[in-house]
């Protein structure tokens, strides 16, 4: 069937992630498809952010936002903290967004908040329970949600029901960030999930007890910032020494692609054991 309204269609490369989003004029809908290799579809009940560690430095939904926002997507018309945010990136709710995976009818794999957070402070709690009831009333689906906010996630674990068909996880860029990792271990995830991406330096003494599966992965974008080969081999290493299932996403550089995806000679595509009800 034809269409007769107006689309533009924007690459975004930066930070580590490439991702084509197709915007009706006025709109911003939910991303069917997802080029993230990891995952088959994005799903943003939430938009916006405000940056925490280092790895937000290059932020791709930031860049991403402020486009949207002057090409009049209504989702991005608020404006974060100029200091930690940007254009268009302020946070904002979407109840409206909370139907979409209902529409969906073949089973796909999720990542959830691709263009915000929603462990942020300003993501109520009731809110974050209605995504949860969205996750366990579509079981023929995978979620997977990943936040920075590792110490609010552990703080309001115990407030949410976790449906078997969620995959929880935490970003670590760095050993700074390795206390996300206890924190996770503290939720009751069926899957619990590490982003190492961008890999900004060396995860010394990572303990992946209680983790199931971790993704790896060099930044892009014009401003990327290198990743050495030693960071991923360890933390290959360490995966496989732990029973872990490992992911390398990218080497990085001006574009995800430009480096391509072998580590040592193979890619790694590894997934976490199926879980089982």
């Amino acid at each position: 069937m034809g269409c007769l309204f107006q689309y533009w269609v924007v690459v975004v490369v930066a930070h580590g992630c490439e991702q084509s989003v197709r915007c009706k004029k006025g709109r911003y809908p939910m991303s069917d498809r997802s080029s993230i290799e990891w995952t088959e579809a994005t799903w943003n009940p939430t938009t916006g952010c405000d940056r925490v560690s280092p790895g937000c430095d290059n932020c791709y939904a930031l860049a991403l936002s402020k486009r949207l926002k002057a090409m009049g997507s209504e989702k991005y018309q608020s404006d974060g903290d100029p200091r930690t945010s940007g254009p268009g990136f302020g946070v904002a709710l979407h109840p409206d967004a909370l139907q979409v995976p209902y529409q969906w009818r073949s089973p796909r794999t999720v990542f959830v908040n691709s263009m915000s957070d929603l462990f942020h402070a300003r993501v109520p709690l009731d809110y974050v329970r209605r995504v949860f009831q969205v996750i366990s009333d579509t079981p023929q689906h995978k979620y997977q949600v990943l936040t920075k906010r590792a110490r609010r996630l552990r703080q309001v674990a115990d407030s949410l029901d976790w449906p078997p068909n969620l995959w929880m996880g935490v970003s670590v860029e760095t050993s700074r960030e390795l206390p996300r990792v206890d924190d996770l271990r503290l939720v009751p995830a069926a899957v619990r999930f590490l982003s190492c991406e961008p890999l900004l330096g060396p995860l010394d003494n990572l303990d992946l007890e209680g983790i199931h599966w971790v993704i790896a992965g060099g930044e892009s974008g014009p401003r990327h910032r290198p990743m050495e080969a030693a960071w991923a081999t360890s933390i290959r290493d360490t995966c496989q020494d732990s029973g872990v299932a490992f992911f390398f996403k990218q080497w990085g550089g001006r574009t995800p692609k430009a480096n391509g995806r072998l580590l040592q000679g193979r890619t790694w595509d590894e997934l976490p054991a199926p879980v089982t009800a």
